[in-house]
């Protein structure tokens, strides 16, 4: 079978989008995302000397990563991470509190695991922006900038992080061939917007997934190779996009790379079974995904774990999505930490906004962006302390407040994008990804 990309972009009826590509037989080598064209037709002979270069002249491409757990539809911070006790009986958590290991902190009454690793975990309890909407409020924190046409089905208008980070370091990694970029779940905003289809993210639940396995001997990879050599003269005729100019920088490593034991980072049957089963079910399994995929040189994974939308019934709806949270999310923390990557991995936990301060008629809170809380593990950044206090009634920042911008030049930190990069827009414009954002100062 051989499929030649027509340039249009595909949505699936929950409008993720994928690019087209290149696929010859079952062998799939777009899957990669090889076939994706950065700058030029960069493809992954390129992308090692572009690399090469960058060391010379002292610019080496850091190799950390960012694991980003969206916690969709807006999580409550005051039953997570802000329990407010001394807050008026209708404000304060209605599932209590846990004390954990730092003196005079407290989490929702959910977190037990969590907090006997607080010591390990940073908290923002000052994180603010203005939208209030779902899409609003997720292209606001996903990308650094608002939306306000977000909820009416506006396409978004900025790239997402992981997007920005695969324009800066390729789209693949240069010795493993996994993917710069990889989502777990869609998210609104969390694609490339004006930087191309190249840039979006990977998906492993997608098609593209599948085509990664090898099914064919090794004895028929000359003649595929052969059908690639032909397909050259077809791309040009045929394709004006630009979807499929690296093809020709394929060559052997393209090849070796998917010959390679790259792809069991997706496989959780090559995990110690031990660990896997401390991880925990659903969200744990993806969150082990997430570190492998980290382990073997991936620099963005956004991990997808919605049901936060809690207008009515918080205390039912939390008991029954916290504990599974709190399992994940301390058993990643302490693998990290035992396996010394607490330094190249940051784990970020958000969601679009947080709850209105005072519990509603229907036992619930509604959409609130005027405060939420934030809770990062890892990434080489001072842990072990609450950043930022909220109000006597949990309703605004009592500190100042930090902004969408602001955890972004935080990230960029950590995965070493310069603060003041700049990319061109839809309108043939050079403008920085942050304008604004300063660094969060008692992380770094």
């Amino acid at each position: 079978m051989l499929e030649i990309p027509t340039g249009r972009l595909h949505r699936n009826c929950a409008g993720l989008a994928r690019r087209d590509m290149i696929k010859v037989g079952s062998l799939g080598l777009g899957a990669w995302g090889l076939g994706a064209p950065a700058v030029g037709g960069l493809g992954l002979g390129q992308l090692l000397r572009t690399r090469a270069a960058r060391a010379d002249a002292g610019l080496a491409t850091k190799d950390t990563s960012v694991i980003w757990l969206w916690l969709g539809g807006g999580a409550t911070h005051v039953e997570t991470f802000d329990p407010k006790m001394t807050a008026p009986a209708e404000y304060r958590s209605v599932t209590g509190e846990v004390k954990t290991n730092l003196p005079g902190v407290s989490f929702g009454g959910n977190f037990e695991r969590m907090a006997k690793i607080a010591d390990k975990l940073a908290i923002v309890r000052s994180f603010a922006h203005t939208n209030s909407g779902h899409g609003g409020g997720t292209h606001y924190v996903m990308t650094g900038y608002d939306n306000r046409l977000a909820d009416n089905g506006a396409v978004p208008d900025r790239p997402g992080i992981g997007s920005i980070l695969a324009r800066q370091r390729g789209t693949n990694h240069p010795q493993t061939g996994i993917p710069t970029y990889v989502r777990i779940g869609g998210i609104y905003a969390d694609g490339p917007s004006f930087l191309g289809t190249a840039y979006g993210p990977f998906d492993p639940g997608g098609e593209a997934r599948q085509n990664m396995a090898l099914v064919v001997g090794k004895d028929r990879f000359d003649g595929r190779r052969d059908l690639l050599e032909g397909i050259d003269t077809v791309r040009r005729s045929v394709d004006r996009s630009g979807l499929v100019d690296g093809l020709d920088a394929f060559e052997q490593q393209a090849f070796d790379i998917i010959l390679s034991r790259s792809q069991q980072a997706f496989d959780l049957k090559y995990e110690d079974p031990r660990v896997v089963d401390r991880y925990g079910p659903g969200l744990g399994q993806q969150l082990l995904q997430a570190r492998r995929l980290c382990e073997a040189g991936c620099g963005f994974v956004t991990v997808s774990h919605g049901g936060w939308d809690m207008h009515t019934g918080i205390k039912a709806a939390m008991d029954n999505l916290g504990p599974a949270l709190d399992r994940a999310v301390a058993a990643l923390v302490e693998d990290m930490a035992m396996r010394g990557l607490d330094k190249k991995i940051l784990l970020v936990v958000s969601g679009e906004f947080g709850r209105t301060p005072k519990i509603n008629g229907g036992a619930g809170r509604d959409h609130w962006a005027p405060l939420s809380t934030l809770a990062l593990a890892g990434g080489g950044l001072t842990m072990g302390q609450v950043i930022g206090e909220s109000a006597e009634k949990v309703d605004v920042p009592k500190t100042a407040p930090i902004s969408p911008q602001d955890l972004m030049a935080t990230i960029f930190q950590v995965l070493g994008i310069e603060g003041r990069v700049q990319y061109v827009n839809q309108a043939g414009r050079p403008v920085y990804m942050i304008e604004q954002g300063r660094p969060i100062e008692e992380l770094v």
